[in-house]
């Protein structure tokens, strides 16, 4: 069964699309008012804000709630990661890519971005895609199974430019984690733009979000 999702559909011409992946017991509607703010500035592009399915979490004493994969621990972001739950995850996101490319709007006008959880799934299925996606915007999010997944990162994906931004006060997901995963990153020739919100905990900004929006006005830009 695919993804439910809100969508904001383009006030222009649709010539562009972003998939935006919210984070752990969040919906799609948590950043519907992010996406009309961004719709009126970019209105050839339509976002689509899919819903996590319900499952539990370890992390919340296995409560269930919209997640992306199972969370089992937030000290060791690194190890002992729900890989099955993450491939589950990848495979609808990859159906929703590829909704909007048989709807006319091809792989290099896609830009697949989230918040936290959101983040890392982007990461998870944008560096693992043989398409060649306008661009990647990760906000609180982190690399998952970082060694495994550049292993994996495709020809294709090095040449997707990626939005990073990171609150240096974030105490869920630490500064720490967005700067090893830009270096790693970076170390392996993607080309990131990172940028560091100070005193801004585990949310968003203003600010991030004007830098957001400059990075989707420069991948996928209105058509002339």
């Amino acid at each position: 069964m695919g993804l439910s999702s809100v969508v904001v559909r383009a006030r222009a011409a649709h010539t562009g699309s972003v998939i935006f992946v919210h984070g752990l017991g969040d919906s799609g509607y948590g950043w519907e008012p992010v996406a009309q703010k961004l719709s009126r500035a970019l209105p050839h592009v339509k976002f689509v804000l899919p819903h996590a399915p319900e499952q539990p979490v370890t992390l919340n004493g296995g409560m269930r709630m919209p997640s992306w994969y199972d969370i089992r621990s937030l000290d060791k972001i690194a190890s002992n990661e729900d890989e099955d739950g993450m491939n589950a995850s990848m495979r609808k996101l990859n159906e929703l890519i590829r909704a909007e490319i048989d709807g006319g709007v091809p792989a290099n006008r896609i830009v697949l971005g989230g918040f936290s959880q959101g983040g890392a799934m982007t990461l998870f299925t944008g560096l693992q895609s043989e398409l060649q996606l306008a661009g990647l915007a990760v906000l609180s999010g982190y690399l998952p199974m970082r060694e495994r997944i550049m292993n994996r990162a495709t020809d294709a994906s090095k040449k997707v430019p990626v939005f990073h931004g990171h609150g240096t006060a974030d105490e869920v997901v630490l500064f720490q984690y967005g700067e090893m995963t830009r270096n790693t990153l970076q170390k392996s020739g993607h080309s990131v733009d990172f940028h560091a919100y100070n005193h801004m905990g585990h949310s968003t900004c203003d600010d991030e979000i004007r830098d957001l929006q400059t990075f989707l006005s420069t991948c996928i830009p209105e058509s002339t």
